[in-house]
């Protein structure tokens, strides 16, 4: 664990996380912070919360939302407590696997239809293709077997009541995939490419979705990281690591 808090959304909120290494949330994790807000009295659920940014940032930024973070590993969801004591949060944190039976998950308090808003940054890569990282922790938070972004998203569904609101961060060139998993359980299907420079191929995706809806989906603007300097975030970015509101589509 680090020493000291870090400090995220400009200082809104302290993260307690792994030693440098290990997976720790970033610009991934602002991004999907901002996507999707709750609303008071909503109940949402950050899934794979790792150390609870996502859920915590988000709890933090819309008072009286009721914020649960889900996460497999034992020592992250140990710092997800530790996180939302830190920040004088009330989160309720469950220890499960959503890869697991669906007997095994709603042993652990997930219940089906219970969520007003489910938001999620899956394991980015699957099994066998891609050089996994040397740190286990990390190796374990990016990876998964063939086949679970299907289960991920399905697990998920479960949970969200049906109206409810999913939104998710995947790589770009996920987005066949994340829309395959997605067809016939939503609508209304959002999406906005981010791009690293504005001359580059999209690198991130944020999908917004409601379950059970029939609407049309819609392709939004792209955000930009990176202006000439990769060191520097465009004001956009800037904004939105600072805790603002995306800019309007």
């Amino acid at each position: 664990m680090s020493d000291a808090p870090d400090a995220f959304l400009g200082g809104i909120l302290r993260l307690l996380q792994p030693q440098r290494g290990a997976h720790r949330a970033g610009t991934d994790a602002v991004l999907l912070a901002r996507w999707l807000a709750p609303a008071a009295g909503e109940r949402f659920c950050d899934v794979g919360a790792g150390t609870g940014a996502v859920g915590l940032a988000c709890a933090a930024l819309n008072p009286g939302s009721r914020p649960t973070l889900v996460e497999r590993d034992p020592d992250l969801a140990g710092l997800a407590r530790a996180n939302a004591a830190l920040n004088g949060l009330d989160a309720t944190v469950i220890e499960a696997d959503m890869l697991a039976p669906a007997s095994e998950r709603r042993a652990a308090g997930l219940e089906p239809d219970s969520f007003d808003l489910v938001l999620t940054n899956p394991p980015f890569f699957t099994e066998g293709r891609h050089r996994p990282s040397p740190h286990p922790g990390k190796a374990t938070a990016h990876t998964f077997p063939e086949g679970s972004l299907d289960l991920w998203i399905r697990a998920c569904t479960t949970i969200l009541r049906p109206g409810g609101r999913f939104g998710l961060i995947h790589r770009a060139d996920a987005l066949p995939a994340c829309l395959e998993a997605l067809k016939g359980r939503y609508g209304g299907i959002a999406m906005r490419p981010v791009h690293a420079r504005a001359e580059a191929p999209a690198i991130r995706v944020l999908i917004a979705a409601t379950r059970g809806s029939r609407a049309a989906p819609s392709l939004l603007p792209p955000l930009v990281l990176h202006g000439p300097d990769p060191k520097t975030f465009t004001p956009e970015a800037e904004a939105l690591h600072r805790g603002a509101l995306w800019p309007p589509a």
